[in-house]
């Protein structure tokens, strides 16, 4: 596979899951007593089928073109489907308590690389990435968490959208440690990977 992406996503299967995306996790690791940190309930989407589970993460003019890929057991990258666009796509991991699938952009690709690889994003470089399904995130204050905790602020999130790599574009938006997700607030505030979480309807992926 020759796109853009896909050293990034494949980084990403053997190690990371991509920002605002579930941590590896069975759904008996969530905190107890916390209401929040239930998981949304499955969406329309057939997540079964890995395409249709990947292209349910964007609007349908985005993933109808873009690149369709699955992490495999082994650690590898699996395409399953080409893109054209300069969209990567990603279905929904079984191994996660919530449906998880994301998309997103070039730019947003080389944000990631750089969390992935503790390294500062690039300037001026803003990126956008779609989970229209939802996603449970491992802590809304550490960007390396990797399972939610009692104490790590771990945020359950609807069909959002997540813009990287501009500060300027956090600005007045609140960034506590357990924020209103039915707003767009700021994840991860305070570290070099801080970026907005917009949420949006979830009618949006049909558009």
């Amino acid at each position: 596979m020759k796109h853009a992406g896909f050293t990034l996503l494949a980084a990403a299967a053997m190690s990371f899951t991509l920002p605002g995306c579930n941590q590896d996790r069975a759904a008996g690791d969530l905190p107890q007593g916390n209401e929040s940190a239930k998981p949304t309930a499955t969406a329309a989407a057939d997540h079964s089928d890995p395409l249709a589970s990947a292209m349910s993460a964007a609007p349908a003019s985005i993933s109808q073109g873009a690149a369709i890929v699955q992490a495999q057991a082994d650690g590898s990258m699996k395409t399953l489907r080409e893109g054209k666009n300069g969209w990567t796509c990603m279905p929904d991991s079984p191994a996660t308590p919530g449906p998880d699938p994301m998309c997103m952009d070039a730019n947003a690709a080389k944000w990631a690389q750089a969390w992935m690889g503790k390294k500062d994003p690039p300037a001026n470089t803003v990126g956008v990435m779609y989970m229209l399904e939802g996603g449970t995130d491992a802590s809304n204050t550490d960007p390396y968490a990797t399972k939610p905790t009692a104490e790590n602020n771990w945020v359950n999130t609807g069909p959002h959208l997540m813009i990287v790599g501009s500060r300027e574009v956090l600005a007045g938006h609140p960034s506590g440690a357990k924020p209103d997700t039915s707003a767009p607030y700021v994840m991860w505030a305070g570290t070099p990977y801080a970026h907005l979480m917009v949420p949006v309807a979830a009618s949006a992926a049909t558009q």
